[in-house]
């Protein structure tokens, strides 16, 4: 019989193993080339939000060095799409609130929106959710910072008939293998800067 409370430990070591390794890499990473990667991603990134006439995006604010750039907000609302952007409660999950710019300091260094709260469901409403990550494998299956923000957003989601869920990724982020618990839920797709848009098989 698995001891699965051995697994999960061992998970876990793996994944903070695996962040450390990821964030050193981004931390790596030149302001030309960081640049250079989110133009590609806001550009294909675009190409997905044009497919739909003026699809509900669920996006986030991409502060630091998170793939996207600081443009990405900005280029999403002037697409035309209705924009729904995160707003971190106390208990590290996600409100919803309609995308505006600029954005608002928010806590641990994010940019949020300032206008009326829709409630941590609103996202099941989306067309299309984009979501950050520090690595996606072939599977699906996301690793985020740790907060499990989006561990909670992803479960409100149904897994099948619902939006579709692509990580923003810099190249060499989309691995073989992401150790993955028996709560984490695997995203659709991945967007790299090279690599373009990947669907990932269910």
């Amino acid at each position: 019989m698995p001891d699965l409370t051995r697994d999960a430990e061992r998970s876990r070591t793996a994944k903070l193993a695996l962040r450390d390794r990821l964030l050193a890499a981004r931390r790596g990473l030149t302001p030309s080339a960081l640049a250079s990667a989110a133009a590609s991603i806001q550009d294909q990134t675009l190409s997905l939000v044009r497919r739909e006439h003026r699809p509900v995006v669920a996006a986030y604010a991409p502060v630091g060095r998170e793939p996207g750039g600081p443009d990405l907000v900005p280029q999403l609302l002037a697409a035309e799409a209705r924009v729904l952007l995160p707003v971190l409660l106390k208990d590290n999950d996600l409100d919803w609130a309609r995308g505006a710019h600029p954005l608002l300091p928010g806590p641990r260094g994010l940019l949020e929106p300032g206008g009326p709260r829709l409630g941590v469901t609103a996202v099941t409403g989306a067309d299309l959710v984009l979501v950050p990550a520090l690595a996606v494998d072939r599977r699906g299956m996301r690793l985020g910072r740790g907060g499990g923000s989006y561990d909670r957003v992803l479960a409100r989601l149904p897994r099948t008939g619902g939006p579709l869920v692509v990580a923003l990724l810099h190249d060499g982020e989309l691995l073989e293998a992401v150790p993955a618990e028996p709560h984490d839920r695997p995203v659709h797709g991945a967007i790299t800067p090279t690599g373009g848009l990947t669907i990932f098989d269910a």
